[in-house]
């Protein structure tokens, strides 16, 4: 049902707009970027399309993949509950369980495409604008095109990844409210805010553990050796936001008047 809404595909619509608007405005410029203006990586898509992807991830991972995640993971409760029908789906019957299960498990599956989206446009438009090949990463490596197309996919994942614990978050909001929209806002809001908390120096003790701490840390794909430090560090902090937000989800969903 996810991928039937139009407005699920009009928000990957509008994340693939956004690779596209990255590489055409940096083609039609008179000057290329210079090294430091811009995003990060913005200055090399002019020497190898394949940057575009890089460059989109890094600007759509502080707010735009995590708007659209927050708009998906916030309506799968309050949705059914704001327009009527989620007492009919627990009487089909479902249990409360596997409805937030199989809610979630969509919410984790769009958070695979959306970023599947901005890569594979990226890699796409880049590739049609300018040269393509070998790249070079911030180790002074340089790796062949087929090894980056498969790290870029590997950065796609790290960043769906990244994106659990905030769909598991905005699946506890929307157990909260019968109103679709303040769910999603409320999620996106407290994205910026552990975003914001995590640019405070003074609040250095509780970087580990928001759940947008490692969200760029896919640049150590852009390496050689790969550090898979960062990975693993993410893996696991997202995994201990899905089982707490999990159960409380569950724990106020299993007690929830679905007929108020």
């Amino acid at each position: 049902m996810l991928f039937r809404r139009r407005r699920t595909w009009a928000m990957l619509l509008a994340l693939a707009a956004i690779p596209v608007v990255i590489a055409v405005a940096v083609r039609l410029s008179s000057s290329p970027p210079g090294p430091g203006e811009g995003p990060p990586f913005l200055d090399r898509v002019t020497q190898n399309g394949l940057f575009v992807s890089v460059t989109a991830l890094v600007v759509t991972v502080p707010l735009f993949l995590p708007l659209t995640v927050a708009v998906v993971a916030g309506d799968t409760i309050a949705g059914e509950a704001g327009h009527g029908t989620l007492r009919y789906l627990l009487t089909a019957p479902v249990g409360r369980l596997r409805l937030l299960l199989v809610k979630y498990a969509g919410a984790a599956v769009f958070c695979v495409a959306a970023t599947l989206t901005v890569v594979l446009t990226g890699a796409a438009i880049g590739a049609a604008l300018f040269p393509v090949g070998p790249v070079p990463l911030l180790s002074g490596d340089t790796i062949g095109v087929g090894e980056s197309v498969v790290r870029s996919l590997l950065a796609a994942g790290y960043v769906s990844v990244s994106l659990l614990g905030l769909s598991a978050v905005g699946l506890f909001v929307s157990t909260l409210t019968e109103v679709p929209v303040g769910a999603m806002a409320t999620t996106a809001v407290l994205a910026v805010v552990a975003q914001v908390l995590g640019s405070l120096d003074q609040l250095a003790w509780l970087h580990p553990w928001l759940f947008t701490n490692y969200w760029l840390g896919f640049a150590d794909l852009l390496r050689q050796p790969v550090v898979w430090t960062s990975f693993a560090d993410n893996a696991l902090l997202q995994a201990g936001y899905v089982a707490l937000f999990g159960a409380l989800a569950y724990g106020r969903f299993a007690t929830k008047d679905v007929l108020s």
